[in-house]
C-alpha cells in the first residue's frame, strides 16, 4: 500500500522514516564502551596463548606506495589545511537540505531548492573534481562521479554519502550552542547540522579527491562518489535511482567494494577498536487495524476497538522476540575480538568467550552475560517500537476504526517472514478471546464465515520490508575486508591519538543496527562496508539531535581514511 492508498486518518500520520541512524552509529560506538564496562572488571591476567586459532586475524596497516602520501601528510597535518578543511565542510552546512518525509518528487517540491545551492557550492569548491568526473545527475538531484580508470579490467571503487540532513526542530534552536546552520569552527568544533550526518562524508570526499588530482593522481582503477539526497527518508527516490543507473551501466556486482557511512572507533577494556559494519539490520513497519461496529456510546460492547487493540499491543510488548548469541551473530565476532586483543579483558571472562567457539555452553554463558542490558539486547534481537496510534472521532460515538504502527528492526540471523509468523502466532489468541476476524499479512488466519464483532489486520506498512543486508565476507580470501582493515590501521598510525599513546588500533566486523542506503547496493557488490572513522568523542553530541558538531581535529583523519582507501584500492590486484 502507497500513502495514497491508506485510510485517512492513517495517510495523514507522517510515517516513520528510514533513518541513517548516525545517531544509532554513536550508539554502536555506545555500545563499544558498553561491552569495555562489561568486559573490564578488575586487571587482567596476562593473556598467555589466548589468540591461538585466531578468529580475528588483524591486518597489516596498508600505507599506500605512492608518493603522493608523502606529499599529503605534510598537507594535512598543517594548521592552515585543518581551518581550509573546517570551513569547506561548515560552507556545506550552512546549505540547509533538509528533506521530509512528506516531500514530493524532487522536480516538483520546493523545498528541495536548496540541494541545487549545494551542488553549486561543490562545483565553485572543488574545480578539479568537476575537470576530472563526469558528473551524472540522476533523478535531478542525486549526484553520480564517474572517473574511468586506465584499466579496464579494474572493477571500480564506489564511495558514497548523503547530501540531506534531518530538519532541525524549531523549537529546539535556542538550545544550540552555536545556530544549528552556522557551519561555525570555533578552533576546537565544527557546529552544525550535517558535520556528522553526512556531509563529512561529501566533503572529506571531495577534499581528498581534489587534493590528489591537484597533484597529478589518475587512477588505474574507475572511480565512482555517488551521493543521494534522501537518504534520511529512506532513499526511495535518491539511491534507489542510483542504483538503478549503476546496475544498467555496469551491470550486476560490478563494484569491487562499497564504502558507505556508518561505524566508527573508540576505546575500551585496553583497546582501540573500530568497527566497520559488514552487514544492516532488516526492517518492518506493521500496521494493526481492528474494525469494529460503530454506534453510540450510551450503548456500548464490553470491549470498543480502542481496548481490544489495546488488548493486542500489550500482548505483543509482553512477548517481544527474544535475543540469542549464535556464533553468525556480529556482536559475536566483535566479542572474539575483545577476547583476542583486549588486554584489560579478565582472563575467565576471555576463556568463556574462546571456548564458545566449539562449546555450546560456554556460548550461552557468554550470552547470558552480555544479553542483559537494553542496548545489547536491541543490537543482537529484532526489535519493536509501537510509534503511532489512533482511533476514533468523538467522545460519544464508538470508534469503527483504530490502529497503530510498529516500527521493527530485524535481527541479522531472522527474517521478514519470521517476524510475521511471530506476529500472527500472538494475535491469534486475542482475536479468538474477542470473537474477531483474524487477517495477517494477506493471509485469512480466523475466518469470516461466523458472526464476529469485527476484523483485526496486520499488514505491511509504507512498503517497508526489507530482509537484513547480505554479510560482505571477513575471511582470510576476502580481499576487499582486508584492504580496508589495513586502510583503517594506516590511517590510525598517523593520528595524533596513536603518536600520544601508542595505542594500536584493533578492526572488529560489526553491524549497523539502522539502514543505509547500501540497503540499495546489494545487487551492486558482495562487498559493502559502512564505516566512517569517526571517533567516539569525535562528535559533540551525536547526530539527529541538538547541537550535532564534529571535532575540528578529527577531520584530517577523515579526510586521510579516504586518501589512503582511494590509493589503496587504486593500488590493489586483490579486490576484483
Amino acid at each position: 500500500m502507497g500513502k495514497s492508498d491508506l485510510p485517512q486518518s492513517m495517510a495523514r500520520a507522517r510515517p516513520p522514516g528510514h533513518p541513517a541512524l548516525r545517531a544509532v552509529l554513536l550508539g554502536l560506538i555506545a555500545l563499544a564502551l558498553t561491552l569495555g564496562s562489561l568486559l573490564h572488571r578488575g586487571k587482567a591476567p596476562d593473556r598467555g596463548d589466548a589468540s591461538k586459532d585466531a578468529l580475528c586475524t588483524q591486518a597489516d596497516p596498508l600505507f599506500p606506495s605512492s608518493i603522493l602520501r608523502d606529499e599529503l601528510e605534510g598537507l594535512y597535518k598543517s594548521d592552515p589545511f585543518v581551518d581550509q578543511a573546517a570551513e569547506l565542510l561548515g560552507g556545506a552546512v550552512r546549505i540547509a537540505t533538509e528533506s521530509y518525509d512528506d516531500n514530493g518528487p524532487p522536480d516538483e517540491d520546493p523545498r528541495w531548492s536548496l540541494f541545487h545551492d549545494l551542488h553549486t557550492y561543490l562545483e565553485e569548491k572543488f574545480p578539479h573534481v568537476h575537470s576530472k568526473f563526469t558528473l551524472t545527475k540522476v533523478n535531478t538531484l542525486a549526484l553520480v562521479y564517474t572517473w574511468v580508470g586506465t584499466d579496464p579490467n579494474l572493477k571500480p571503487l564506489l564511495l558514497t554519502a548523503h547530501q540531506d540532513v534531518v530538519p532541525v526542530e524549531p523549537e529546539t534552536v535556542a538550545q544550540w550552542v552555536q545556530p544549528p546552520y552556522s557551519g561555525l569552527n570555533d578552533g576546537e568544533w565544527i557546529w552544525g547540522r550535517g558535520t556528522c550526518d553526512d556531509k563529512l562524508g561529501v566533503i572529506a570526499q571531495m577534499i581528498s579527491m581534489e587534493n590528489l588530482i591537484s597533484r597529478g593522481f589518475v587512477p588505474t582503477r574507475t572511480l565512482i562518489l555517488a551521493y543521494g539526497f534522501d537518504e534520511e527518508t529512506g532513499g526511495k527516490a535518491g539511491s534507489f535511482a542510483i542504483a538503478e543507473y549503476l546496475l544498467e551501466k555496469y551491470g550486476e556486482y560490478s563494484m569491487s567494494m562499497i564504502v558507505d557511512e556508518g561505524g566508527g572507533f573508540g576505546e575500551q577494556s585496553g583497546a582501540v577498536t573500530a568497527f566497520p559494519a559488514l552487514t544492516e539490520k532488516g526492517y518492518l513497519d506493521v500496521r494493526v487495524q481492528v474494525d469494529t461496529l460503530g454506534g453510540h456510546s450510551s450503548v456500548p460492547p464490553p470491549h470498543t476497538g480502542i481496548g481490544i487493540l489495546s488488548a493486542l499491543l500489550a500482548e505483543l510488548e509482553k512477548n517481544p522476540m527474544e535475543p540469542t548469541l549464535t556464533r553468525t551473530t556480529p556482536l559475536y565476532d566483535v566479542l572474539q575480538c575483545m577476547a583476542e586483543h583486549a588486554p584489560d579483558v579478565p582472563d575467565a571472562l576471555r576463556k568463556d568467550i574462546l571456548r564458545s567457539r566449539t562449546d555450546n555452553k560456554a556460548l550461552k554463558k557468554v550470552g547470558d552475560e552480555f544479553l542483559t542490558t537494553p542496548l545489547m539486547r536491541s543490537l543482537v534481537g529484532t526489535t519493536q517500537a509501537i510509534d503511532l496510534i489512533s482511533g476514533g472521532v468523538k467522545v460519544n460515538a464508538l470508534p469503527e476504526q483504530a490502529w497503530a504502527a510498529i516500527n521493527h528492526r530485524i535481527a541479522t540471523d531472522s527474517s521478514v517472514g519470521e517476524l510475521q509468523r511471530r506476529l500472527e502466532v500472538l494475535a491469534t489468541p486475542i482475536a479468538q478471546q474477542f470473537n474477531m476476524s483474524l487477517t495477517a499479512f494477506g493471509k485469512e488466519v480466523e475466518d469470516r464465515t461466523t458472526q464476529r464483532a469485527g476484523v483485526i489486520t496486520l499488514s505491511e506498512a509504507w512498503h517497508s520490508a526489507l530482509e537484513p543486508a547480505p554479510r560482505t565476507p571477513s575471511d582470510a580470501d576476502a580481499g576487499p575486508y582486508h584492504l580496508l582493515s589495513g586502510t583503517i590501521r594506516a590511517t590510525y598510525r598517523e593520528s595524533a591519538s596513536f603518536h600520544a599513546s601508542g595505542k594500536d588500533i584493533v578492526v572488529a566486523p560489526g553491524l549497523f543496527p539502522g539502514n543505509t542506503d547500501t540497503k540499495r547496493y546489494w545487487k551492486l557488490s558482495k562487498h559493502i562496508f559502512r564505516y566512517d572513522h569517526l571517533g567516539a568523542t569525535d562528535a559533540y553530541n551525536g547526530a539527529h539531535t541538538i547541537n550535532e558538531a564534529l571535532r575540528t581535529k578529527a577531520f584530517p583523519d577523515i579526510i586521510r581514511y579516504f586518501t589512503y582507501l582511494i590509493l589503496n584500492a587504486d593500488e590493489s590486484r586483490s579486490i576484483d
